[in-house]
């Protein structure tokens, strides 16, 4: 009896280990939650922003809610989304997933609408500006960045900012720059996976103890 319990104290202390051992989650999600649409936009939160880490590349996916669509107005700087680098970041490839329009990286120094200083946006050189051409709802931003980290990507500016889009809002049908600032942290797959093995292991080994006896 005094065995099983032994073995099983090891087996916790292992699996206690293995949590302590997994690697960091690598893929972090911020929620676009700040309103400064002229009129309001809605309800928040107005989309969200994800990155992952992949080797040395950044992979960054941005999506709307409540039929909110992206837009370019002086607002944001004519920028569908903004964010920043530090100390930089490495070439930007934009995934071109809307028919018809050509979406890419840009550099510069935007301050549009009180929500601080970015240096590097995504825009639809493309597309119209204003309500007229905002990209189709369900539009989602993906693109990646070269020689990067999401600690270098997720660094607030000089208001605290961490990401803005430009939305045209789809319940108030107002326009403006939405932002983000608090990160909510997500376990990879496999991380999951490693500490949800270490306990079943821990079950079978303690149930083939019980039969021996």
């Amino acid at each position: 009896m005094q065995g099983g319990i032994k073995t099983a104290v090891i087996l916790a202390l292992v699996v206690v280990g293995l949590m302590v051992a997994a690697p960091p989650a690598q893929a972090i999600i911020f929620d676009l939650t700040s309103d400064h649409c002229t009129g309001g936009c809605g309800t928040a939160p107005f989309g969200q922003v994800e990155l992952l880490q992949s080797g040395t590349t950044v992979n960054v996916t941005v999506s709307l809610t409540d039929a909110n669509r992206f837009v370019l107005t002086g607002a944001a700087d004519f920028q569908e989304f903004k964010f920043n680098g530090a100390p930089n970041v490495g070439s930007i490839s934009v995934t071109q997933n809307v028919a018809g329009q050509t979406l890419a990286g840009a550099t510069g120094a935007f301050n549009g609408d009180g929500t601080g200083n970015f240096t590097f946006g995504i825009t639809c050189t493309t597309c119209g500006n204003g309500g007229a051409g905002a990209l189709p709802v369900g539009t989602i931003l993906t693109f990646s960045v070269a020689n990067s980290t999401i600690a270098a990507l997720t660094v607030p500016n000089n208001l605290g900012n961490v990401f803005v889009a430009d939305i045209l809002s789809g319940t108030t049908g107002n326009t403006g720059p939405v932002d983000a600032t608090t990160p909510r942290q997500v376990p990879e797959p496999a991380t999951v996976a490693f500490l949800g093995t270490g306990l079943v292991a821990l079950g079978v080994a303690f149930r083939r103890r019980r039969v021996q006896r």
